[in-house]
C-alpha cells in the first residue's frame, strides 16, 4: 500500500472510532413535568399544580440532583418571616434502580406574605448509582416545615419522570451517602454549590476528552508513517 493510501486509511479509522465513541455516549433526558400536589396543612387540605424540573451534574461516582419548582404550592394564613420555612422533598427512582432520593435546601430568604403560594427554593441531593442502566427520577412528596407546623404535599396525578439518566455503578457497587438527609438508592443530601447543569453537557465534556485521545492516537500513527517513509527514501 502506498504512503498516501496508508495515511488516508489511518485517518479514516480514527474518524470512525471517534464516531463510534460519540454514538455510545451516555444520554440524559430532562423535561418539565406538571405535578398536581394535594397538600395536608394545619388549616385543611389545599391543592396546587407546579411544573417540576429535575437536573443533574456528574460528581465523582455520583450525580448532584437538583429539583426546581416553577410555581408556588400551598400557602400560610399568616406571614412567614425570613428563614421561617424549611422545605425538603423526595425523588422516586425507577428503571434500573429503585427507592427514593432525599433532596433539601435553604430556608426562605425573604418574607412570604399571608395567603400567598409558597415558592420552594431549589432542593438538591447526591445520587450514587447501585446498578448500571437507565434510571428515572420522578417528583415525590414535598414537606414544608414552618412555625412549628408540618405540611405534606403528595403528587396525585402520577407524574412521569422529570429526568432520565443512563448511569454506571461504581466498582464494587454504590453505598449510601453519609451526609444528612440522605435517602435510599445510594444517595445523600448535598446542599452546597451553585446551580447544576444538565447531564448531557457533562457527558459531552467526557466524550470530547476521549474523542481527542482517539484523534491524537491517529496523529501519532501518521507521524510514525511519515518518518518511516522519509527513512526509506534516505536509505535508497
Amino acid at each position: 500500500m502506498s504512503y498516501r493510501k496508508r495515511t488516508a486509511a489511518l485517518a479514516s479509522a480514527a474518524a470512525l472510532a471517534g464516531s463510534a465513541v460519540w454514538m455510545a455516549a451516555p444520554v440524559a433526558r430532562a423535561e418539565v413535568v406538571d405535578v398536581n400536589y394535594q397538600c395536608k396543612t394545619p388549616i385543611g387540605d389545599k391543592s396546587a399544580v407546579s411544573p417540576i424540573d429535575i437536573k443533574s451534574t456528574k460528581r465523582g461516582d455520583g450525580y448532584r440532583i437538583t429539583m426546581s419548582w416553577q410555581k408556588g404550592v400551598s400557602s400560610s394564613p399568616v406571614e412567614l418571616g425570613k428563614g421561617a420555612m424549611t422545605p425538603s422533598a423526595t425523588v422516586a427512582l425507577g428503571g434500573a434502580d429503585s427507592g427514593t432520593l432525599s433532596v433539601t435546601g435553604p430556608a426562605n430568604d425573604a418574607a412570604i406574605p399571608a395567603n400567598t403560594p409558597i415558592k420552594i427554593s431549589d432542593l438538591s441531593g447526591t445520587y450514587v448509582p447501585k446498578k448500571s442502566g437507565e434510571v428515572t427520577f420522578t417528583a415525590g412528596v414535598l414537606t414544608i416545615k414552618a412555625l412549628g407546623t408540618t405540611t405534606t404535599c403528595t403528587p396525585t396525578n402520577d407524574p412521569g419522570p422529570s429526568l432520565t439518566l443512563d448511569v454506571t455503578a461504581a466498582s464494587g457497587g454504590g453505598t449510601s451517602g453519609s451526609a444528612p438527609g440522605g435517602g435510599s438508592g445510594g444517595s445523600g443530601a448535598d446542599t452546597g454549590g451553585g446551580l447544576p447543569q444538565t447531564g448531557p453537557e457533562d457527558s459531552a465534556i467526557a466524550l470530547g476528552t476521549l474523542g481527542g485521545t482517539v484523534l491524537l492516537a491517529g496523529a501519532a500513527g501518521t507521524l510514525w508513517l511519515t518518518r518511516r517513509h522519509r527513512a526509506t527514501q534516505a536509505g535508497r
